[in-house]
């Protein structure tokens, strides 16, 4: 036997086994076979990217190079940075897409995805520069994937970052019709002697909470058997949501802090840490930007409980610290003070249309919150 380097297929030594595997290609190629017939349909991605392109380029900053439609996205460092530190960050929606999916709007679970990546890159300082994301469908439907694009570039646009480019894949057989799964990327960039790694932070300074928009993306596995095991429709209107649909108000999107935190910082407040409150909630994530042998002294009565988080609490049956360590209930990211900016931080943040409240204390301790419910 050999292998035929030019033509990339095995071929036999003898004659008559060659004319044989001839004979055989010749009868597969009477099927005129494409990669449509499997699924994937090339020239539909072609038109995709050509529908997306405006949305794209939407979201462009001076410091991209080039275009959409090249193997990689180019883009030069910002000028004035003495010592830049390049900060990445990479997430998801979760099965916050499930509800997407059932009720079919798809233009906000792209902001979900942007302000999951941009918030976490956000918390050491850095200012987002560009984002990637990576789609994945069964089948490529252009309308509502340039929905979920249009939302992407929303959110970029809301956190003044680039959507520097994609990954569109579609996988026929691997995903439910209709459904697809979304994984973003996001490069930021901050001065190293400004960078927040935990060390700023003094016992004494406050955490100031500043209001989430809902549930986020965090916490729908919890929600999506409530509503399963209740038979609750997201057409319902419960009462205690002001006679709200209930998929308007699980699909509201995830708040984008950079500006108004980037403002901050830049109108000479001194922030000396931040943490973005997602998954596990506010015992796992405030914990993570305080320096050694800190702790948080939390007071839960110091801010309202938005209601849909009483709503899954009251139908659910969840605990107050199931519901403590799953959902970030009200309190989507917060900033660490001295308490002398305790005051000025709270109105800044009322200036850009975000309530804060101040929520709890850095004491001494070894990495927990203090103040938690038992149960």
């Amino acid at each position: 036997m050999c292998f035929d380097s030019i033509s990339g297929f095995l071929c036999a030594e003898y004659n008559d086994i060659r004319l044989l595997n001839y004979i055989q290609v010749e009868s597969w190629s009477d099927r005129n076979m494409e990669y449509r017939d499997a699924g994937v349909d090339v020239e539909a991605g072609r038109a995709f990217v050509d529908r997306i392109r405006k949305m794209v380029n939407s979201t462009t900053r001076p410091e991209v190079v080039g275009g959409l439609g090249g193997f990689s996205g180019l883009f030069q460092l910002p000028a004035g940075y003495q010592e830049p530190v390049l900060v990445s960050g990479t997430d998801g929606v979760g099965t916050k897409l499930k509800l997407a999916h059932q009720l079919n709007r798809h233009d906000t679970v792209g902001i979900d995805l942007v302000a999951m990546c941009v918030n976490d890159v956000l918390t050491c300082g850095a200012e987002p520069l560009f984002f990637l994301d990576y789609l994945a469908t069964g089948h490529l439907d252009e309308t509502q994937l340039a929905d979920v694009v249009s939302g992407i570039a929303t959110g970029c646009r809301l956190a003044g970052c680039a959507l520097l480019g994609g990954e569109t894949a579609e996988m026929p057989g691997f995903y439910q019709p209709g459904e697809y799964d979304l994984a973003g990327f996001c490069v930021g960039i901050v001065e190293k002697s400004t960078l927040l790694d935990g060390s700023q932070v003094q016992i004494g300074d406050i955490a100031i909470g500043l209001a989430s928009q809902g549930v986020h993306s965090n916490g729908f596995s919890l929600v999506r058997k409530i509503l399963s095991d209740r038979a609750f429709s997201l057409d319902d209107r419960p009462t205690l949501l002001g006679d709200q649909p209930l998929g308007d108000v699980l699909l509201t999107p995830t708040q984008i802090y950079v500006k108004p935190v980037l403002g901050a910082r830049q109108a000479g407040l001194e922030i000396h840490g931040m943490a973005h409150i997602t998954g596990g909630g506010l015992p796992e994530n405030l914990p993570r930007c305080l320096g050694l042998n800190q702790s948080v002294q939390i007071d839960l009565d110091s801010w309202v409980v938005p209601p849909i988080f009483q709503w899954i609490a009251a139908e659910g049956g969840v605990s107050p610290i199931g519901m403590l360590n799953t959902f970030n209930m009200g309190i989507g990211f917060v900033v660490i003070v001295p308490p002398d900016q305790v005051a000025a931080t709270i109105e800044w943040f009322g200036s850009q249309e975000i309530a804060a409240y101040s929520i709890g204390q850095i004491v001494v301790g070894n990495g927990e919150l203090i103040g938690l419910p038992e149960s």
